[in-house]
């Protein structure tokens, strides 16, 4: 909803007219309905306001409160509104009226530094408590927006984005080589195991999950919300249970669309976001307004080389959702023109840092250009589904039962299983053996071992992998995952959740669209923290819940689908082909460069391109070698662009 800064000097000097403009002036980047700023003596705020909610049409922001001697600038969309004016006893004929950051800011006159725990929604802000002569502020509990800070001795300065910081005259842009190494060493999508760090080394961000306090020249951060297994709910039945999900899902849905603007959805042919779009279509419908929904489909001529059991063409699933539910525009996009290798520089600008998600990067941006051309604000997703709504592996639930000896639970479940697959018991009882002991049959680590793509002196002397492996870091990919694990250390490891946010804040400051996702409300991870696990697998069937609630939302060839799955991006290869040699003379190029080879394996990069840059095949996409050189490529630019 907007960009925020601030600048706080510790010894009561005053700020500098130039310095706060400084910060506004580089915000001018991104389109605003409103700019205004705040400054008294020590203090400056700042807010770069684009106005999503109907609330926030005209709203003075940042707000100081004569009264409570309070000041707030904010980035915020709050969804337990009704909840708070509750606890807060908010006149009924103020309600409507009344802006989040208001809202906020009656939160902390009540509840002081415990106010996050209160929140529900998408926010960063920051209040100045003039009487305590103290900065509060708080980053939600996924970090969907991100506020990255400098401090020093004597000043304390903070921003939505990174490269408003720079104008400051106090603040020098140099390469946090940490981050950097831990960026090139970690295998999977996550960029560094160090919460506050980012790509530059003087300046840092607030965590997920965190409040900042300043004050008497300290920095403090307090965690306010941890997710984990909670005390299980117990019902009297399965009905029982889909009712309790439909409510808090349908009232997390609803919430999300509270915008006097457009409303749109990503579509694919699954489950998570054909929930979501099913109840948002269904609510919209009551306020006379159509759901506008955005769906990835490759490029003509491509031709499917995938397994049977992937779907990289969802047209079909997803008419059948579109017909079924009602009230939808769709929008078929192949982004022909696009491809991961065209869209570099432009990511690179928006995020401000490497990143190492490619393989969606062109629909991902492509389709909130096309949503903003729409007149949409409000842009839905599913995203973290699969850890919540849609829970529910079976064969790790039956490597659960058989490593708990409920023996005929496992049977029953196997034989259920079997049937709705067509598959022989024999051969699912492979794999959950498998499951339940890999270590009696653990692959080589030379058979899935991730190359090493930061160079080994760089690593050795930031001592990067002794740090990865004190966090438990699997530095070769090689460990096979288990469901039950990879869910807890999802919920609880904080450095897992940073780019979702990253990308979606920086995004929608971009195109005046908020990204929102009903299944990572934090009523609906606690709802489903809580279901026992013999409600998300039964009778064989894998995302139970998510499947029996669905009915009569959901079309059956959708809903009951077990066999195939979606696969996005696998016409990635085919897109890149008319531009491969450029592709290859930039490796090529990177591999001579001193700069590049200060933080990259070289060896490890030749051997890759060596191995596909002549006969390129379709399924490369997906394969080590691609990967090690589009994560390269995208590397070798930033260092030196923004280096």
């Amino acid at each position: 909803m907007s960009a925020i800064t601030g600048i706080f000097h510790f010894n009561d000097e005053p700020i500098s007219i130039e310095h706060g403009r400084g910060l506004m002036k580089a915000l001018q980047k991104y389109p605003a309905d409103d700019v205004q700023t705040w400054h008294k003596d020590n203090i400056f705020l700042g807010c770069h306001a684009q106005w999503i909610t109907p609330e926030s049409v005209g709203e003075q922001l940042p707000y100081y409160d004569y009264e409570r001697q309070l000041a707030i600038t904010a980035d915020a969309i709050i969804d337990n509104r009704d909840e708070l004016f509750e606890r807060l006893q908010v006149d009924r004929a103020d309600r409507k009226s009344m802006t989040d950051s208001e809202l906020i800011l009656l939160s902390y006159h009540k509840w002081g530094e415990d106010t996050p725990k209160y929140l529900v929604g998408d926010f960063a802000f920051m209040i100045w408590d003039e009487k305590k002569q103290m900065l509060f502020g708080a980053r939600d509990f996924s970090g969907s927006r991100t506020l990255y800070y400098y401090r020093d001795d004597r000043r304390f300065a903070f921003c939505t984005v990174i490269m408003p910081l720079f104008t400051l005259p106090y603040i020098k842009k140099k390469l946090n080589e940490q981050w950097l190494a831990e960026f090139l060493a970690i295998p999977l999508n996550f960029e560094s195991v160090e919460l506050t760090a980012s790509v530059y080394k003087n300046i840092e961000q607030i965590p997920p999950s965190h409040s900042i306090k300043v004050k008497d020249r300290k920095v403090s951060f307090s965690r306010y919300c941890l997710l984990k297994e909670r005390e299980k709910l117990i019902l009297s039945s399965n009905e029982e249970y889909e009712d309790a999900f439909r409510d808090v899902f349908q009232r997390a849905v609803t919430d999300r669309l509270r915008t006097h603007h457009q409303v749109g959805a990503h579509l694919s042919g699954g489950l998570d976001s054909g929930s979501v779009v099913s109840f948002a279509a269904k609510t919209l419908r009551n306020e006379k307004k159509e759901l506008h929904s955005f769906s990835y489909v490759p490029v003509e001529g491509f031709e499917d080389w995938t397994h049977k059991s992937r779907v990289p063409d969802e047209r079909p699933f997803i008419q059948s959702t579109i017909n079924y539910v009602g009230n939808i525009k769709p929008n078929y996009l192949d982004f022909k023109e696009k491809s991961s290798l065209t869209e570099v520089n432009d990511w690179l600008d928006a995020l401000e840092m490497p990143y190492k998600f490619y393989e969606n990067s062109y629909w991902l941006k492509g389709m909130y250009e096309e949503a903003s051309k729409q007149d949409i604000r409000v842009l839905l997703n599913g995203q973290r589904g699969n850890w919540t709504i849609s829970w529910g592996h079976a064969i790790d639930y039956q490597a659960l039962l058989l490593k708990r000896l409920k023996l005929i639970r496992l049977f029953l479940e196997i034989h259920y299983f079997s049937q709705r697959l067509g598959v022989k018991k024999s051969q699912i009882i492979s794999v959950v053996l498998q499951k339940a002991f890999p270590s009696l049959n653990r692959p080589t680590d030379d058979e899935y071992s991730y190359p090493m793509l930061v160079n080994p002196d760089f690593a050795q002397r930031v001592n990067v992998f002794n740090k990865l492996q004190a966090h438990n870091i699997d530095i070769t990919g090689s460990t096979l995952p288990n469901a039950f694990e990879m869910k807890k250390t999802q919920f609880e490891q904080l450095y897992y959740w940073g780019i979702n946010g990253t990308y979606a804040t920086k995004l929608s400051l971009r195109h005046a669209i908020w990204e929102r996702d009903p299944t990572n409300d934090l009523r609906v991870i606690q709802f489903c923290l809580s279901v026992p696990e013999e409600q998300f697998v039964q009778f064989g069937q894998d995302r139970s819940l998510i499947r029996r609630s669905m009915k009569n939302y959901l079309p059956d060839s959708v809903r009951l689908n077990q066999k195939t799955r979606g696969l996005q991006g696998a016409d990635g290869i085919k897109r890149m082909l008319p531009s491969w040699n450029i592709f290859v003379e930039e490796v090529q190029q990177l591999c001579k460069d001193e700069m590049a080879a200060e933080f990259l394996n070289i060896k490890v990069i030749k051997k890759s391109l060596e191995n596909i840059k002549d006969h390129p095949e379709p399924k490369d996409v997906f394969e080590t070698d691609f990967r090690i050189l589009m994560r390269s490529i995208i590397f070798y630019r930033f260092i030196k662009e923004y280096a």
